[in-house]
């Protein structure tokens, strides 16, 4: 038994009636039951509620057991003085608020109906055979509900991506392109080198980029990356980036010991470190200003022209430094770009959108709807239960569904788990 159980139960009016007895044996009928506080102090603001005859407003605390409350200081707090009735599974004590009034406790163990009780029971049963509590029963909810859940779950994730965003946006001085460049840079460096990539960003002020051609700027990227600490003199270019990066480190009074260097094991050549900077250092110097390209963007074929990235010709034989390979361009692949503006141009495109108080999700969803869906275990497991992961929303939804409802088991705060309850 979980307390978010009682929650709904009291939220949903599932008790089967509205006039209950306290545990004193007062007749109580329930008028409304408050608006649900999911904040901290009491669980349920503004109830109505008749107790024994006399109408009281006020606020409802729920717990599974009446002890909780002093488990829990309630006594100790004011924020609690206008609670009006205790609401539990189990009575297991008297309850004083601090004038040593006593609070009328309802105990729910005596209402709720025993198919309510199976069905929850039966939610939370450990299922070997699926990687999420309802994932036998999913199937059977509403298709209308889990579109519109899912929906929603998508604009979650983005806006717990909007702290991050805005409080970068502080950090550089309300400078969207500063903004832009971290984020961005960030993600070139994909979930193994990204939090180096960002570091780097940190290091190197995008004030300094936008000073840079093509050329100083993959000096300067490959340097603060101590990717140019090697001994290879017989490679001309890494002699002349090596040059030209020891020339601006000492002319900015540049300092990469915040940088970790970033890592090649695991990763497959085309996301070399060095294939993807030097890509960053040619986008950049193609589109200084590219705030506003990408925010002003509409559809993926928009993208796909900002982003259409090659690495400097002397990666089209190599790698890494003093290290021949089969020639070959090193262009951004469709589905890097598409990663890209997943995780970076949407979520940047939702908070300046919110920045500016207009409304952009039409052009977002329509975006990601063109996305193909990502391949990872998570959505596989969903794909498996019978969900459609059709596209980038429905994939970014489930993984915001999966992270933040199915591993802490808040299934009762889920819209699916809810209903699987009624059904």
């Amino acid at each position: 038994m979980k307390e978010d159980f009682l929650h709904f139960v009291w939220k949903h009016r599932k008790t089967g009636t509205s006039r209950m007895h306290t545990t004193s044996g007062l007749l109580l009928d329930v008028l409304e039951v408050g608006a649900h506080n999911k904040l901290a102090g009491p669980d349920f603001f503004n109830a109505k509620i008749r107790i024994d005859g006399q109408l009281w407003a006020g606020n409802v605390e729920v717990h599974l057991k009446s002890s909780d409350w002093y488990a829990h200081h309630h006594e100790q707090d004011e924020n609690y003085d206008n609670v009006i009735l205790h609401v539990v599974w189990e009575d297991d004590c008297s309850v004083f608020r601090k004038d040593n009034s006593e609070i009328p406790t309802l105990a729910l163990k005596r209402y709720i109906p025993d198919t309510l009780l199976e069905s929850y029971q039966k939610l939370f049963q450990v299922k070997r055979d699926t990687f999420i509590n309802c994932g036998r029963d999913i199937t059977l909810v509403n298709p209308i509900v889990v579109e519109n859940w899912l929906e929603r779950m998508f604009f979650e994730r983005l806006e717990r991506k909007t702290t991050t965003i805005f409080k970068l946006l502080q950090q550089r001085k309300n400078n969207w392109e500063a903004v832009l460049y971290a984020l961005l840079l960030k993600n070139f460096g994909s979930k193994i080198n990204g939090e180096a990539f960002y570091a780097l960003a940190m290091s190197l002020d995008f004030s300094i980029v936008r000073k840079s051609d093509r050329f100083q700027l993959e000096a300067l990227l490959l340097g603060m990356a101590h990717l140019l600490e090697g001994d290879f003199v017989s490679e001309p270019y890494y002699g002349q980036l090596k040059t030209e990066f020891d020339y601006l480190y000492k002319k900015f009074g540049l300092n990469n010991t915040a940088v970790p260097k970033p890592a090649f094991f695991k990763l497959r050549p085309a996301n070399f470190p060095t294939i993807r900077l030097s890509q960053f250092a040619h986008m950049y110097g193609e589109w200084p200003n590219l705030f506003q390209k990408v925010v002003n963007s509409t559809d993926m074929s928009d993208l796909e022209a900002i982003f259409s990235a090659v690495a400097n010709s002397y990666w089209d034989t190599h790698y890494t430094f003093g290290k021949v390979s089969a020639k070959r361009k090193k262009k951004l692949s469709k589905k890097f770009i598409a990663l890209l503006t997943i995780n970076t141009v949407i979520p940047l495109k939702f908070c300046y959108a919110k920045h500016r108080g207009i409304d952009a999700n039409v052009v977002i969803l329509k975006m990601m709807r063109s996305l193909k869906g990502e391949e990872n275990s998570i959505l596989t497991g969903f794909r498996q239960l019978g969900l459609s992961v059709d596209n980038a929303q429905d994939g970014q939804a489930l993984l915001q569904l999966y992270h933040q409802y199915c591993v802490p088991k808040k299934c009762m705060q889920c819209a699916i788990g809810n209903q699987l309850i009624r059904h």
